[in-house]
């Protein structure tokens, strides 16, 4: 069974930042793709954003140029920098794994969530 264990939200002003970090359980987990997603209270879960097993990444248009998503294989991690937070950035924020190396399907394990506040 994978567990996806995130970590690092919290209450941040805007215009600061924050990195998550999600630690996967399970061997082999440099071939699979890795996807960070957030849910905002009243509103559906969206892609935030998404790396292939080969580093191949992909972004929603709203967190282009401001967050950045990478792997350690070494350390069976992904995380999400994320820079010049805005209030609209507010949501649960949750680590999944694709099934295979790309975004074919979409993912299979997701992770518990964890809470990001951007708030003055």
């Amino acid at each position: 069974q994978v567990q996806l264990v995130e970590s690092g939200g919290g209450l941040v002003q805007p215009g600061g930042s924050l990195r998550l970090s999600c630690a996967a359980s399970g061997s082999l987990f440099s071939i699979f793709a890795m996807g960070w997603y957030r849910q905002a209270p009243g509103k559906e879960r969206e892609l935030v954003a998404r790396i292939t097993s080969g580093g191949s990444t992909n972004y929603a248009d709203s967190v282009k140029g401001r967050f950045t998503i990478s792997r350690d294989n070494a350390k069976n991690t992904v995380f999400l920098q994320m820079n010049s937070l805005k209030p609209e950035d507010t949501a649960v924020y949750y680590c999944s794994r694709y099934s295979g190396p790309s975004y074919i399907s979409p993912p299979s394990y997701w992770g518990q969530g964890t809470q990001v506040t951007v708030s003055s």
